[in-house]
């Protein structure tokens, strides 16, 4: 043991780790500026981007994305960094996770950053030269952050299940253990077989994470929340996720309409909704999707008609998620038919009586069947057809039409930061279940665990999770600040996804065929994972948009 603690001491010097970590993230930054100067010189000819050259260009584009989300995550593990040191927590635990995830993303960065399995971005395709790039090589953390010395020690250090400090102050802290308390006695022991059940998340628990104030953290005081922060809602959400995605995911349905109606709603529309959905009376669900659009929200053609008191809404939506038990839909529907694009749009609050598996939808002028899927089951996708189906005018989002597009893009900020700290819970629950797997078999006369291969994955699986988890908690906190954090958010979900999928094929590979198994729970969390790149905004839309604001001037 103590010829490896000094291998690992001599790899990367505990007292000059931030100031490595900074001079690391500020290299990648400078080349992320060169890097838009360079692509900007491609597709924005006058000045102002060409949506053809974009389109053209469109795997630099993403390319460039990708490099921006990686300098953000570098700067966020620098300054991860500097808050552990400064309040004494920066331990042997903290610093190899850290030096860890800085030596493989400039790896990443310098040979080649993966943008799926099969996609690579390298640096040449967004015009810098080798000479510009050379400098990469010579930091300190590319040569010596990622190490196989590193890896095994860190593994070491994970035999009393400590993962190491995730930087919260003592409040989030303690939320954290309330939620992990939860979860462990109410739904991990559960989940899987209401997995394979294709159950509901029975109503009991959706009562007790009302009770916890799941569905009122972040709402003001006034209309009965809690007044706590985004910052606060992502620890929950890991928390919940790493539990059950779907449990986690309840918590967004409420996120998304109280935003649409603290942002968008009138003052009577505020005090109906916002106190029954904080308590949990209410249970909305978000109905934006159609067939055959996907991501083109311009393109929306269900339509609703002024008629009397009522408007009547006719047309079909898709991947809609727990529709049946919801009271509520934030339904967005287009009022003006002579308006093809987003200024056509507007938002309802479409109540609904509560179905069942048998009667899905006990609502004159609305029908719909369920879509059976792979994985994130527990709220049940569904197909809905409308005819005539009338919501009462005083419902519109509002009050004033064609404001339904602008008012939903007032909550992506939020809804994709949540998103993303889903995906960084299921990835945690992945590497749990890899690790603990790996220490119970044993094969060859002794633990897999001790195989190096089986090591390196777990240390690489707590590396990335650490990483996505503080670039989304510095978007929460952006969030937080009251500053946009669109491209942050974005930044954080793109990440956070393709994480949890690493995460979750990792872990699958480290139980063997036992974990095709479908008695396995990392089978469940492999089909849970994969969802996290499809919606929210699918990774390859969310790179186009980081792209764009990136070169419009974001920072």
């Amino acid at each position: 043991m103590a010829a490896v603690e000094s291998e690992v001491s001599s790899t990367v010097c505990v007292a000059h780790l931030v100031s490595h970590l900074d001079q690391a993230a500020t290299v990648v930054e400078t080349l992320l500026a060169k890097a838009k100067a360079r692509l900007a010189a491609r597709v924005m000819p006058g000045g102002k981007i060409n949506s053809r050259l974009l389109d053209e260009e469109q795997h630099a584009a993403h390319g460039l994305a990708w490099l921006a989300t990686y300098a953000a995550t570098l700067r966020e593990l620098a300054n991860h960094a500097g808050r552990l040191e400064a309040g004494g927590k920066l331990r042997e635990t903290e610093q190899l996770t850290i030096q860890i995830a800085a030596g493989e993303y400039l790896n990443h960065v310098a040979g080649g950053i993966p943008m799926n399995q099969g996609e690579f971005l390298r640096l040449t395709e967004l015009g810098l030269t080798r000479s510009e790039t050379a400098g990469l090589h010579d930091l300190v953390l590319t040569e010596r952050g990622n190490t196989a010395a590193a890896r095994r020690r860190l593994v070491e250090l994970f035999a009393d299940g400590n993962f190491g400090s995730s930087g919260l102050d003592e409040t989030l802290s303690e939320m954290r253990e309330t939620m992990r308390r939860f979860i462990e006695t109410k739904v991990a022991p559960n989940a899987h077989q209401w997995h394979l059940d294709n159950a509901y998340v029975p109503m009991e628990i959706v009562q007790e994470l009302a009770e916890l104030g799941v569905f009122a953290l972040t709402l003001p005081e006034e209309y009965g929340g809690l007044g706590l922060s985004k910052e606060s809602m992502c620890v929950v959400s890991e928390e919940l996720s790493r539990g059950w995605i779907a449990v986690g995911s309840l918590g967004t349905r409420a996120e998304i309409a109280c935003e649409l109606i603290l942002c968008g709603g009138t003052k009577e529309q505020k005090e109906k909704w916002l106190p029954k959905i904080a308590s949990g009376e209410i249970l909305p669900t978000a109905v934006f999707t159609e067939p055959n659009t996907g991501s083109d929200l311009g393109s929306l053609r269900t339509r609703a008609v002024r008629d009397g008191d009522v408007y009547k809404v006719t047309g079909n939506k898709t991947w809609i998620t727990h529709p049946v038990r919801a009271d509520v839909m934030t339904l967005l529907a287009r009022t003006n038919p002579d308006e093809t694009g987003y200024k056509g749009l507007s938002m309802f609050l479409a109540e609904k009586p509560r179905g069942s598996d048998d009667n899905p939808f006990p609502a004159k002028g609305m029908s719909g069947g369920e879509i059976e899927v792979l994985g994130y089951r527990g709220m049940k996708e569904y197909e809905i057809r409308f005819e005539d189906f009338e919501v009462d005018a005083s419902n519109l989002l509002g009050g004033i039409e064609g404001q339904g597009f602008k008012q939903l893009m007032q909550t992506f900020e939020a809804a994709r930061i949540q998103t993303a700290a889903r995906a960084v819970g299921v990835a945690q629950s992945a590497l749990d279940i890899g690790l603990k797997y790996a220490k119970d078999r044993s094969q060859f006369g002794k633990p897999i665990v001790n195989f190096p291969r089986i090591a390196d994955k777990l240390a690489l699986m707590a590396a990335e999770v650490m990483a996505a988890r503080q670039l989304t908690l510095f978007a929460a906190r952006e969030k937080d600040a009251g500053r946009r954090c669109d491209l942050e958010a974005g930044m954080a979900k793109l990440l956070g996804a393709r994480v949890a999928w690493a995460a979750a094929d990792n872990a699958l590979q480290i139980h063997g065929g036992n974990g095709f198994a479908l008695e396995y729970q990392i089978s469940r969390v492999l089909c849970d994972a994969r969802i996290l790149n499809i919606f929210e905004g699918a990774a390859e839309i969310q790179a186009q948009v980081i792209a764009r604001r990136l070169l419009e001037g974001g920072n």
